[in-house]
């Protein structure tokens, strides 16, 4: 499993793609060097077939413009994997449909995938009326006490001009992204009519597997010390969207048909919202969840020849150099069989 660069993330290649997981770390790790921190999960995933694309992100209090960035990145990517993809002799099929694209996250990570997923059921902007509606009730039934009717107006305008900025120009990339794939496939085959073979189904995520390990959905206090937190939620500086407004977005679209989900028993960071998954949303159903033993750090895992060294993940008696069998029976294992349960849905 080689990593190289491609847009703005880094992709493994594999010689025979099943399709292609998609990859966001968790705060730092997933900034820094993921392909590092997360290489024992990685090479699990690209052992059973799949292509892994790590897609970095900027730590930011926007998290509507980086889960733009993200999703604009897939149409970044999918050209550039097919021409790798045929300068090495690889196959490329899987990659000629979104719909053999899934995502992975991990921490915070997957609430940019959550948002991708709620932007899916917004209304179209073709009728903007009723999407600027549904944005208005969501901001005003999350709002702060606090805030004016002006600032909440100011709010509305600004997600929705934003969510009709991204869906025109995804609605650009897509298109250039078809006829870039269908021009390498013409070139490679003497082919004509390639751009037929491409198949986007969705702007977004909707036709797309999604598994969440350790979700967290939180506010500035998580990001931040608490003391200064606190200082900047008062002033009205918060993450934008708040993990309630986050929630609304996710209930008001009534999507995740192809959700699944990974807790660990000791992890109390993830906790709550793992809880509203089950509790609230009451997504995903039993068969796509799964409670393995570690804390909020498990799925870190530095690989070292025939071990992993893991972080320091107090509870569960989780060792710090832990052999990659274990490892891979205490948790690569029942990952790589719920993706798969997520592939076959």
């Amino acid at each position: 499993m080689k990593f190289q660069p491609i847009a703005h993330s880094w992709a493994a290649l594999h010689p025979k793609p099943k399709g292609v997981i998609q990859f966001i770390g968790g705060a730092f790790f997933g900034t820094f060097f993921p392909m590092f921190f997360y290489r024992s999960l990685l090479r699990g995933l690209f052992e059973d077939g799949y292509t892994i694309v790590v897609l970095p992100f900027n730590f930011t209090f926007d998290h509507y413009t980086e889960a733009g960035f993200l999703i604009k990145e897939q149409y970044e990517i999918m050209p550039e994997l097919v021409r790798i993809a045929i300068a090495y002799g690889y196959d490329y099929a899987a990659y000629l449909s979104d719909r053999n694209f899934a995502w992975l996250g991990h921490s915070i990570g997957c609430k940019y995938i959550a948002l991708l997923e709620a932007f899916s059921a917004l209304p179209s902007i073709d009728n903007p009326q009723e999407l600027k509606k549904l944005i208005g009730r969501i901001v005003r039934e999350t709002a702060n006490k606090k805030d004016s009717p002006a600032k909440l107006d100011r709010k509305i305008d600004y997600i929705f001009d934003g969510l009709l900025s991204l869906t025109n120009e995804l609605k650009r990339k897509s298109k250039e992204a078809k006829a870039l794939i269908a021009d390498y496939v013409e070139r490679a085959t003497n082919a004509k009519q390639s751009k037929n073979l491409v198949e986007i189904s969705s702007l977004f995520i909707k036709n797309q597997p999604s598994l969440l390990l350790a979700p967290v959905n939180t506010g500035l206090d998580s990001a931040i010390p608490k003391p200064l937190a606190t200082v900047l939620i008062n002033l009205g500086i918060n993450v934008n969207p708040t993990p309630e407004q986050t929630y609304a977005l996710i209930k008001s679209g009534n999507l995740f048909k192809l959700l699944g989900i990974v807790a660990f028993k000791t992890d109390k960071i993830a906790l709550s919202t793992c809880l509203w998954f089950e509790k609230d949303f009451k997504k995903p159903p039993k068969n796509f969840q799964e409670y393995l033993i570690g804390g909020h750090l498990r799925p870190l895992g530095m690989q070292l020849v025939n071990a992993v060294i893991n972080f320091p993940d107090f509870g569960d008696n989780i060792p710090l150099v832990e052999s990659i069998q274990k490892r891979d029976i205490k948790f690569q294992i029942p990952v790589s069989k719920l993706h798969q349960r997520l592939e076959n849905r």
